[in-house]
């Protein structure tokens, strides 16, 4: 099909996909003739894309063109729609029309429900902090596109290490095809080269929910180490502790469908929160506003420039502290 549509938030793999699409379709020594990109959000840019789509391309290979930010899925005008609808037809066999955009396609507009018929369509989605399933599976995608052979207790492995960050996947891989000079990556060769893994990040955070801030401290540590950078490691903190937070004031208000508690929470998978229950029972949600609290205070000094080792120590002692002192 001419037409492809990319949706999700991991920007790497999804760039990747643009990346190996262009690779198909373009000469290389036509490219910069035959590769448009535009901005969706900017003024006639989506207009634009679509007449120059249907214009033959310049020498040999194909024509790409890539709008980012796209708003055919999201919010299409009628004036645009019909443009959308009179052009699909039309499009040259060796030319290709690539709207990429950060959401997921609104399936209830026309536009969106056009293309679904004529276009490819393909997902990058993140996969959660907490969804090891799609952690796995985003390592798997990631090693075939790289053409990476790897064991499943390597896939696992470093899984378990980057977590949901695709960014450093990508030049983990890259190492450890590099070491593994082409053979089958190993468990072994997972351990060897790459770092602290991201779930650290969450036992940080479970550690800091049972009030067991030495432990925290310790895990923090590590991950400093390891060069985790400590405003990731913050943010990774802040999302465990909205997350549980949210859980925690809807249920002490009564609210028991979980629907509505996934919602509320921003949570993408309403089965998380049962996950997040079993995880706050027992818990004030006092203790967790503190909490948060204290990590956005602990943002705030990072960004001054507080050393980072200084900066977990004087905004998560206190809370130890606090707890011992009520």
């Amino acid at each position: 099909m001419p037409a492809h549509v990319y949706w999700g938030d991991d920007t790497t793999a999804l760039e990747h996909a643009v990346t190996a699409l262009a690779q198909k379709v373009l000469d290389p020594a036509w490219e910069s003739f035959n590769l448009q990109r535009l901005d969706g959000q900017q003024g006639e840019a989506a207009t634009l894309a679509l007449t120059t789509v249907r214009m033959a391309p310049f020498g040999s290979g194909g024509r790409l063109v890539h709008v980012a930010n796209s708003p055919f899925c999201d919010r299409c005008p009628p004036e645009l729609l019909a443009a959308l609808t009179a052009t699909l037809p039309q499009i040259p066999s060796n030319c290709h029309l690539l709207l990429t955009s950060a959401n997921k396609p609104d399936g209830r507009l026309k536009s969106t429900k056009l293309l679904q018929k004529a276009a490819t369509i393909q997902s990058f989605p993140r996969p959660a902090v907490w969804d090891s399933r799609g952690q796995r599976q985003m390592v798997q995608r990631a090693a075939k596109a790289a053409g990476v052979a790897m064991e499943p207790a390597a896939e696992a492995a470093l899984a378990e290490a980057v977590g949901s960050d695709s960014g450093r996947l990508a030049g983990e891989l890259e190492k450890l095809d590099l070491y593994s000079a082409g053979a089958t990556v190993t468990a072994a060769a997972v351990a060897s080269l790459v770092g602290a893994t991201s779930q650290t990040s969450l036992q940080v955070g479970e550690a800091l929910l049972h009030n067991h801030v030495p432990t925290a401290l310790h895990l923090l540590d590590e991950l400093l180490r390891s060069n985790e950078p400590a405003l990731r490691i913050q943010a990774s903190l802040v999302s465990q502790v909205r997350g549980w937070l949210w859980v925690a004031l809807m249920t002490s208000a009564g609210e028991k469908d979980a629907q509505t508690i996934a919602k509320a929470a921003g949570l993408g998978n309403p089965k998380r929160v049962y996950v997040l229950l079993r995880q706050v029972r027992g818990c004030q949600p006092r203790r967790l506003q503190q909490l948060l609290a204290a990590l956005l205070e602990l943002e705030w000094a990072l960004k001054r420039g507080t050393p980072p080792h200084q900066a977990f120590r004087e905004h998560l002692l206190p809370l130890a502290q606090a707890r011992q002192g009520g």
